[in-house]
């Protein structure tokens, strides 16, 4: 497939679904129902691995507490609170999936944003806070190669092409790639992304290297989340895809 095609497909995915600024700004987080949310967590893993992944489910006045304890050290989740945009929402839903090295590291900063938002901490002093956990080395990076899967069927949070709010099907895998840069493995910027390319989510300790799914596992992948995806669409128009303005 050509670049340009995969990027025609992106950018139609997009079309139309993106939040005008300060549209759905409203901090305060909505708990989802257990169920559906278990499910959209685990859809960030290949059905195979799903029955053997760890599950925390979010309480809006608690934080991420277990919900299910796995066997194979991956852990899956929905990430409500996107600490390096400096700004909470009401409509950020990330699934997933961290493996063992990474449910070490890099879940714990995500589940910490959480509680200290849920605290009271501003979108400001909370990214802050994380930044600095990192340089004092409360926070550490994966200490081996490993990765994390998000291949769910959709997605709603800050994304390119624009870097405004969009649900979005990009099913992916994040590669552990701390402090690398496009630099170091030859990416072009905006080439596209039928290759892989290095993401910086908010800090270079947190960076990966992405590799999107290719257009006919995507496809499928739609297909068979079919009934995943009415369910969420049913719970929230910010949730429903193709194409639609929310």
């Amino acid at each position: 497939m050509k670049i340009k095609s995969f990027l025609t497909i992106i950018t139609l995915s997009l079309a139309g679904i993106s939040a005008p600024p300060g549209q759905a700004s409203e901090a305060t987080i909505e708990q989802m129902p257990a169920k559906l949310e278990t499910q959209f967590a685990l859809s960030a893993l290949p059905p195979a691995m799903r029955d053997q992944a760890t599950v925390y489910l979010l309480d809006p006045k608690k934080g991420y507490q277990l919900s299910r304890q796995g066997t194979s050290g991956v852990a899956c989740l929905v990430e409500r609170t996107a600490w390096e945009q400096a700004d909470f929402r009401s409509d950020i839903y990330v699934p997933l999936c961290y493996d063992a090295e990474g449910s070490m590291t890099f879940l714990k900063v995500i589940m910490d944003a959480a509680a200290l938002r849920i605290e009271g901490m501003s979108p400001v002093a909370l990214k802050a806070e994380i930044e600095n956990r990192y340089k004092n080395k409360t926070y550490k990076v994966p200490g081996k190669a490993g990765l994390s899967y998000m291949v769910a069927p959709i997605m709603r949070t800050w994304m390119l092409p624009d870097w405004r709010v969009h649900t979005m099907p990009m099913p992916h895998l994040m590669f552990y790639a701390p402090n690398i840069t496009n630099e170091d493995i030859g990416a072009i910027p905006n080439s596209g992304l039928l290759y892989p390319f290095i993401f910086k989510e908010g800090i270079a300790e947190q960076s990966y290297m992405i590799h999107v799914i290719g257009e006919a596992e995507r496809a499928k992948l739609m297909t068979d989340e079919k009934a995943l995806l009415n369910d969420l669409c049913a719970y929230s128009d910010f949730l429903c895809v193709p194409n639609k303005m929310h």
